[in-house]
């Protein structure tokens, strides 16, 4: 072919004969469809116009840049091995907050974040929540997690949206439940959350523990028995001896129910329903945060459970590995109960100091 008779590269022509005889040349972009972006009767155009036109179809035939939403990211990050194995409670949980996240942020670039004045519009988005400063906190701290599994799945280059500041900050390690305050609330309430409260001070356990706590998970030991079972929370495996009181606890329990505590119909317990039952009575106990100045939980029962592990002979060593605390943890929390509890002060701090 001539020097100057050429079509410019990837240039598809087509001729077409027209009605009047004429010859009439297509050109578009070769292997696109779609792309035809001129007409001549010149086999090889060579005007100003028509390279301005193959210049605008090259350009528009180029791949365009993948845009993935917000909402896009949050639906693979629901679908992902790292939310999947979440435990159940964890997984609703997070899933409310990303709803309102994508309720918020969704047809947005996820590559916002990248962006370090993101984060501003971020926390006044979270003020929404600010006057509760646990959903405050938690609000920052699940989008958190997000935004780091989507830099860390390459959704985004990086994320500027970290450190959150906490609204929220209570240190609850010294509230636990003294004898005396036990013996109040056994008297007066319903048999089922005696048994409970019982076996939260004498195992430790969380509510999301006790509640699907069953005889399964009672096993003999060569002097007694113990309870094993793999904790909600942390999917550690602990193994609680079974102290005197508790063993009554078991022991009460129908034969023909697996569950060892129920509600007062005899039915599966809730997180909700089992805390919520012992501040009812507690309260009615005269024990209201009102009345002593703090609120007693279910939870505080942990230190509780520990000092009585200490008291049945039991090392620091092997009571943190009971209530999977560091040593040192186990040892300031059953200093802390010997304080406030004065009916056993005596007998606690001598049993701590055998025990270091």
């Amino acid at each position: 072919m001539r020097k100057g008779r050429q079509l410019p590269e990837g240039v598809h022509r087509t001729r077409a004969k027209l009605a009047d005889g004429s010859i009439k040349f297509y050109f578009s972009l070769r292997g696109c469809k779609g792309t035809g972006f001129w007409s001549s009767n010149e086999r090889f155009p060579r005007s100003a116009e028509f390279f301005a036109a193959y210049g605008q179809a090259i350009e528009a035939a180029k791949p365009k840049a993948v845009i993935q939403t917000n909402a896009d990211v949050v639906a693979e990050y629901l679908a992902s091995v790292s939310f999947r194995k979440k435990k159940p409670r964890t997984q609703s949980d997070y899933r409310r907050w990303l709803n309102r996240f994508v309720h918020e942020f969704g047809p947005d670039d996820i590559a916002m974040w990248e962006v370090p004045a993101s984060k501003r519009e971020l926390n006044k988005w979270r003020e929404a929540w600010i006057h509760s400063p646990k959903q405050y906190d938690y609000c920052g701290t699940v989008v958190t997690l997000f935004l780091n599994w989507a830099a860390d799945n390459g959704y985004l280059a990086s994320n500027a949206c970290r450190g959150f500041e906490k609204l929220y900050e209570v240190d609850r390690a010294d509230i636990v439940w003294a004898p005396s305050e036990i013996t109040k609330i056994v008297e007066i309430c319903p048999d089922w959350v005696a048994r409970l409260l019982i076996a939260a001070t004498e195992t430790g356990l969380r509510a999301g523990d006790l509640i699907r706590l069953s005889r399964n998970q009672i096993e003999q030991t060569p002097s007694g028995r113990r309870i094993r079972i793999r904790t909600n929370k942390r999917g550690m495996p602990a193994f609680i001896p079974v102290t005197e009181k508790m063993a009554d606890v078991i022991d009460a329990t129908p034969q023909d129910q697996l569950l060892i505590l129920t509600n007062a119909s005899g039915q599966a317990l809730t997180e909700h329903r089992a805390s919520e039952g012992l501040r009812q009575w507690r309260d009615k106990a005269g024990l209201s945060p009102d009345k002593i100045g703090y609120a007693l939980r279910l939870n505080d029962a942990r230190g509780t459970a520990a000092t009585r592990l200490l008291r049945a002979g039991l090392s620091l060593a092997q009571i943190s590995a009971c209530m999977g605390w560091s040593i040192r943890t186990a040892a300031l929390m059953i200093e802390r109960y010997a304080k406030v509890s004065p009916e056993e002060t005596d007998d606690v701090l001598a049993a701590l100091a055998a025990a270091k």
